[in-house]
């Protein structure tokens, strides 16, 4: 008559569940029934993740107790689980009883089965191990009647039922009127079970009581039933000649469902079992031996959605020690940001909380694992959410490229300045003496020199990433080999002045100059190259800086950039070593020792630049090449134009062949004294 233990399974898992209770202790009866009870809840445990702390198995009742056999209470007093789960039959659940009084272990909630009103009987105070648990029974109305029938009924009334004689002297001290018991005292006229001790109630059906009624109601629509069949197939006199067998019942029993008298619908059909209906009730005790299981929920089996738990916590009274709610976990929920990592050795349910990883979140608790944020996201600080990176590149508005930007502005104003002065004073021997044509190209090619850095600063694009390279190289080109062509001017200057000499006709035919054509038509042929085959294009980089998506220009072809470079660098040591070869030759004018420290500058620069480029990122690897670029073509401008603009402005007496006859006649009279 009693559901089947795996719906009682389904009522407890959705208990521990509601509220949270995921590390438990369970005592089971040490017998068959208990041993399947506990594989289904473990696997249905395993499922849902909850975890047991440990396992005990009840022994049977005895008459005499030793101490081993009731020090499993003990280990109650340590467990780190304050839900324990209790099941077994009545004589196992008497060896708890009488355990807890004299273990006394507070602060425990204990889930039990219907038979534990059988035994809790005992419990007057407050104190007691098991106040404040919960009880799971099977679902039962009051039967109409029954309170009327058991108030009115005495031992006088029923004289052949020897029990109720027993249970009347046992729980009212007293023997009915007309007995012959001796020293006890006659009951009075109005004694009734109405009036009983405030720890015993017989006026409430208990769930043993209820299972028997149904079942007599049973076997009477059965035993119905069959009599109306044998009326159909013979005469009411056959019929009432044969006693039926109890084995002839089971057909009719199979098929039985009724309403009782309660209101309840009582089937005994396989398939209508599996629904079952079962009540929460809280054990409550208080002093004076009153307690009191006081009904706080229900749980209906088969319930769509899981909705199947209906309970009222306000109405719950907790064991003693908890204000609130109890809890009982092995770990401490993780929260947001962090994730589980399982302890070794130790069950699922007890874990380390771990903080996410760079680039990771997790937005729920008790996380398994960690979500990586999108490319184009980065995580908070609690790493619970993904925030939206912003775009970033060396901007104008940026203070490093505000910098950069000033600076080409200044040189390129103090380039175009120092070529109008070279304009202004074209006819000067100054500006003569080292080709003048060679100078103003020189000039010329330090003004985009100084403007291509507006290429590498603001927002990337197809366009600019190409022409940043293209137009770094093949400028740089130019100058360089302007000075080369200057150094090869100044060397040509001074061989057509020793005699025997036939080489005037290159210094008049202005073959240096072809050296600038020559070598821009090679970087132009290496661009060509580059771009054909792996062009510079845009790239991002959403890892280098935290919170940010750096937009920069990929070179493409590594190996083309730095055969670009690398030519520049060979055009550059090959004119400092021309130049440096050239400083003392005795000529007026003589500029080679400017050429020389200006190649010794610019060839630093490059070579100072290779490490540091490649030791950083993003808009700072930008700014780098930026600054290589201005320092650079400042140091061509400065060390070769400096000496000169001082000349023309500050001493133009110097500025004429006449000034300059003075001062060689001077530095031979000063050698002769």
């Amino acid at each position: 008559m009693a559901p089947k233990d795996s719906t009682l399974v389904q009522a407890m898992m959705s208990l521990l569940l509601h509220f949270g209770w995921t590390w438990v202790a369970i005592f089971i009866s040490d017998d068959m029934k208990g041993e399947l009870f506990l594989r289904d809840l473990k696997a249905e445990m395993l499922k849902k993740g909850i975890c047991v702390a440990f396992t005990e198995k009840l022994p049977a009742t005895k008459t005499m107790y030793r101490s081993s056999d009731i020090t499993f209470m003990a280990r109650i007093r340590v467990s780190s689980a304050n839900v324990h789960i209790l099941y077994g039959e009545v004589e196992s659940l008497i060896t708890v009883d009488i355990a807890a009084d004299f273990y006394l272990t507070t602060g425990k909630v204990w889930i039990m089965t219907a038979k534990w009103d059988i035994v809790v009987y005992e419990m007057n105070h407050m104190l007691h191990s098991f106040h404040g648990g919960l009880s799971l029974s099977p679902h039962n109305v009051e039967v109409p009647g029954l309170r009327h029938f058991l108030a009115t009924s005495n031992p006088s009334r029923y004289p052949e039922d020897f029990y109720f004689s027993k249970l009347w002297l046992s729980v009212l001290k007293c023997s009915p009127p007309g007995s012959f018991c001796g020293k006890i005292r006659i009951c009075p006229l109005n004694t009734s079970l109405e009036f009983l001790p405030g720890n015993l109630d017989l006026m409430t059906v208990s769930d043993s009581s209820y299972f028997i009624y149904n079942a007599v109601h049973a076997v009477a629509h059965a035993l119905h039933q069959r009599l109306l069949e044998e009326t159909e197939m013979c005469s009411p006199e056959c019929a009432q000649q044969h006693r039926p067998l109890p084995w002839q019942l089971h057909p009719f029993l199979k098929k039985t469902e009724f309403t009782n008298s309660a209101g309840s619908l009582v089937s005994l059909d396989e398939e209508r079992r599996h629904l079952a209906q079962y009540d929460i009730k809280n054990t409550v005790n208080f002093p004076a031996g009153l307690g009191l299981l006081v009904k706080v929920g229900e749980f209906v089996s088969g319930s769509p959605h899981d909705e199947g738990l209906v309970i009222n916590e306000e109405r719950i009274e907790w064991p003693v020690g908890f204000t609130e709610t109890p809890q009982s976990v092995c770990s401490q929920s993780c929260g947001p940001g962090f994730r589980k990592l399982p302890q070794e050795g130790r069950p699922a349910c007890c874990f380390t909380c771990v903080f996410c990883p760079e680039r990771h979140i997790s937005n729920q608790t008790d996380a398994d694992q960690c979500t990586r944020c999108p490319t184009h996201e980065y995580p908070n600080r609690g790493r619970d959410r993904c925030l939206p990176k912003t775009v970033d590149f060396l901007s104008f508005t940026d203070p490093l490229g505000m910098a950069l930007i000033c600076a080409a502005l200044c040189f390129s104003a103090l380039t175009a300045a120092v070529l109008g002065l070279f304009v202004r004073h074209r006819d000067t021997p100054i500006v003569k003496a080292n080709n003048r044509a060679l100078s103003y190209t020189l000039l010329i090619s330090l003004l985009p020199c100084f403007l291509c850095t507006f290429l590498f600063i603001g927002r990337p694009n197809a366009a600019t990433c190409v022409l940043q390279q293209i137009t770094f190289g093949l400028v740089f080109t130019v100058a360089v080999s302007t000075v080369l062509a200057k150094t090869i001017t100044v060397i040509l200057a001074f061989m057509i002045t020793k005699p025997g000499r036939s080489i005037r006709w290159l210094l008049v035919s202005g073959a240096s100059n072809l050296v600038i054509p020559i070598c821009s038509l090679i970087q132009i042929i290496l661009c060509a190259v580059w771009l054909g085959t792996s062009p510079p294009f845009i790239d991002t980089d959403a890892h280098l800086e935290h919170g940010h998506i750096i937009i920069v220009c990929n070179k493409g072809s590594l190996a083309a950039f730095y055969c670009v470079l690398g030519y520049l660098g060979s055009l550059a040591l090959l004119s400092f070593t021309v130049a440096f070869l050239a400083r003392n030759l005795p000529d007026t004018f003589n500029e080679a020792k400017f050429l020389t420290f200006s190649m010794l500058v610019f060839c630093s620069v490059w070579v100072t630049f290779l490490p540091v480029y490649h030791s950083t990122k993003g808009k700072v690897m930008v700014a780098v090449e930026v600054f290589s670029i201005l320092a650079s073509s400042a140091g061509l401008l400065g060390c070769i134009f400096a000496p000169k603009c001082y000349i023309i402005l500050l001493r133009p007496e110097r500025n004429s062949l006449h000034g300059f006859r003075d001062k060689t006649r001077a530095s031979k009279r000063n050698l002769s004294n």
